[in-house]
């Protein structure tokens, strides 16, 4: 009798105390929190037959618990169709609205920059994004962000190029702080 109600006690106390740490361990950023990611990326065009890869960094802040602004850099290489190698970069911002509030956050969001390099004549680019951030500590995570962009020169460009946009995808950690 006396190791039942034991039992109980103990148990009832590691209830409590589990439920107390997760409300005290909350995941994911605050307003007013940085972001940095590292990652590995690739992309390919639409049809699924030309593809290279690369690094990628991303430098964000959240305006809100849950709204984004960030900067994301990366250098590309693909093995083009002459012997050499070639190097391509791009330069975007992006606004990312999260959703959620437990470790496991999706997101979607809109981007703009520019490809520069080897392969590709410099031109703007813009492009539409979703992808997930699971926290696997309170402010570090690892992620999967996928995107359709698509190139242009002007403004009659951007509604004209749609259709032959590219798929980016990016793998990787980041950390908010």
């Amino acid at each position: 009798m006396n190791k039942t109600k034991l039992i109980l006690a103990v148990s009832s106390l590691f209830l409590a105390s589990a439920f107390t740490a997760h409300a005290q361990y909350g995941f994911g950023p605050e307003v007013g929190d940085w972001e940095l990611t590292l990652g590995g990326n690739g992309s390919t065009n639409k049809d699924f037959d030309n593809s290279g890869g690369g690094i990628g960094a991303s430098l964000g802040y959240f305006l809100t618990d849950s709204f984004e602004v960030s900067l994301r850099q990366s250098v590309n290489y693909s093995n083009g169709s002459s012997s050499d190698s070639d190097w391509d970069g791009s330069t975007f911002v992006a606004i990312d609205q999260h959703f959620g509030t437990d470790n496991l956050r999706p997101f979607i969001g809109l981007n703009f920059g520019g490809l520069y390099g080897d392969t590709t004549s410099d031109t703007w680019a813009a492009g539409i994004e979703g992808g997930l951030k699971l926290y696997v500590k309170e402010k570090t995570f690892v992620f999967a962000l996928i995107n359709y962009a698509w190139t242009f020169n002007d403004s009659d460009g951007a509604t004209d190029n749609f259709d032959d946009g590219a798929i980016l995808w990016s793998l990787g950690v980041g950390f908010n702080f």
